[in-house]
């Protein structure tokens, strides 16, 4: 065990687990690579969880920051007029395409799913929220009770009133096999039973991601949250999105990840790699939610001027480099690649993705059953082949991987070939 390892298990908590049977220290970090303690390089198909969205070092936001460094103030309140956070606001408002949209800034996910809670249960009157199965929303009182992954609670008890719904678990006896459409109309159903059984009037909201990070990459088809949407608007229900992993044109085919299904939401979250590793989170919302809070409130960090200036620079690259279309052409590359590889590969029971977002399910290739033993013995192969990738799903089956969008279509056939043959080795080993 190395020292440093010691001394983390001595100091950090026992439920903050670390990846890899040896952990890795990284100390270095250029373009779409990282460079551990050892000196060993790896290509990061995994950013800090979907945090370093455009790489590493990158030379735009690193000066944009050591400009606000160079004024001297790296924080003043939101007590007084702060420019960067009103320029940045005015960008999230425009792309967010709601209408009237206010911006709050926090600084984490966490963080902003519990102030777009606060917006909707205020305005509803309500404490009853709807959220999905396998779902994952933070770590706080308030986002673990709408979290729909028993892994990540630590308690039963809840600031709210929550009904799980379902619509990304088609794996499920009672849905297997059904088309989309199909599986839509069932899903519908389900909520509108759930709402006349389960509930009391004047529901707050449904909190749902529109590709589920912990859950492993998991996503309804399109068009399930429209569906689900027509239902909401019958009873005024508020729908948000949080978009802390699918935001800033990850998908591919849509900036936030909730357009893809033709919905423009009430309230949309949003965090990670906004900030391209500097702390940033927040909320857009209608106005009209913003505003109707009665108390007064603030974010001592949330917007200060340093994440601001890296948050400006980042969203500036990712549009002036077009890096939605980047994630669509790379992402795609993958998923076509690794589609084509599962078809012959009994341990790979699912491929799924959209964008620079994309998952790979390990299952026993005898029963078919979640081998999340196998997920773990993928992680330390592509770690030794030089590629950081990351772990998750209901079952602990799901691996992960969300590059940064500016990979290139070399480094994208790169990570491939290396998943690709990790997979085949698992498979032969598994087959023996």
């Amino acid at each position: 065990m190395s020292d440093l390892l010691r001394r983390h298990r001595a100091v950090m908590p026992a439920w903050m687990p670390l990846y890899y049977d040896e952990p890795i220290e990284i100390v270095r970090g250029k373009g779409n690579r990282v460079v551990d303690a050892s000196g060993k390089s790896y290509l990061d198909f995994f950013a800090g969880i979907l945090t370093n969205m455009i790489g590493y070092d990158v030379p735009e936001v690193r000066e944009a920051v050591e400009r606000q460094l160079a004024t001297g103030v790296v924080h003043t309140s939101t007590a007084y007029l702060l420019r960067g956070q009103v320029e940045l606001a005015e960008k999230i408002a425009r792309l967010s395409g709601i209408e009237n949209a206010k911006v709050f800034f926090v600084n984490s996910g966490t963080e902003a799913n519990e102030t777009a809670l606060l917006l909707a249960t205020y305005a509803r009157g309500s404490d009853q929220i709807l959220a999905m199965r396998q779902s994952y929303h933070g770590r706080s009182f308030g986002a673990i009770s709408v979290t729909g992954n028993r892994s990540w609670k630590n308690s039963p008890l809840s600031p709210f009133n929550v009904h799980f719904l379902h619509g990304t678990d088609r794996h499920l006896p009672q849905f297997r096999g059904m088309s989309d459409a199909e599986y839509i109309a069932a899903c519908v159903e389900d909520l509108r039973h759930v709402l006349a059984t389960a509930t009391a009037p004047d529901v707050a909201a449904l909190i749902a991601e529109p590709i589920q990070g912990v859950g492993g990459f998991t996503m309804p088809p399109d068009g399930l949250y429209a569906a689900y949407k027509e239902v909401l608007d019958e009873q005024g229900i508020l729908f948000i999105s949080d978009e802390v992993q699918t935001g800033w044109g990850r998908t591919g085919t849509a900036f936030f990840g909730i357009h893809n299904h033709g919905v423009t939401p009430d309230i949309m979250t949003f965090a990670k790699g906004l900030g391209n590793g500097f702390a940033v989170g927040g909320v857009v919302a209608r106005g009209d939610l913003m505003d109707g809070l009665p108390a007064t409130g603030l974010s001592t960090f949330g917007g200060n001027p340093i994440a601001m200036a890296a948050a400006n620079a980042t969203l500036d690259y990712v549009l002036d480099h077009d890096l939605q279309a980047n994630a669509h052409r790379t992402g795609t590359l993958i998923i076509e690649g690794l589609r084509l590889a599962a078809a012959r590969l009994p341990v790979v029971g699912d491929v799924r993705g959209r964008g620079l977002m994309f998952a790979v399910e390990l299952v026993d290739p005898a029963t078919g059953a979640p081998a999340p033993a196998l997920a773990g013995r993928f992680m330390e192969e592509t770690r030794a082949a030089g590629l950081l990738v990351g772990k998750g799903g209901l079952y602990g089956n799901a691996i992960r991987m969300a590059p940064p969008l500016t990979l290139t279509e070399d480094e994208a056939r790169e990570g491939l070939r290396i998943i690709v043959a990790t997979l085949e080795k698992i498979n032969a080993e598994a087959a023996e």
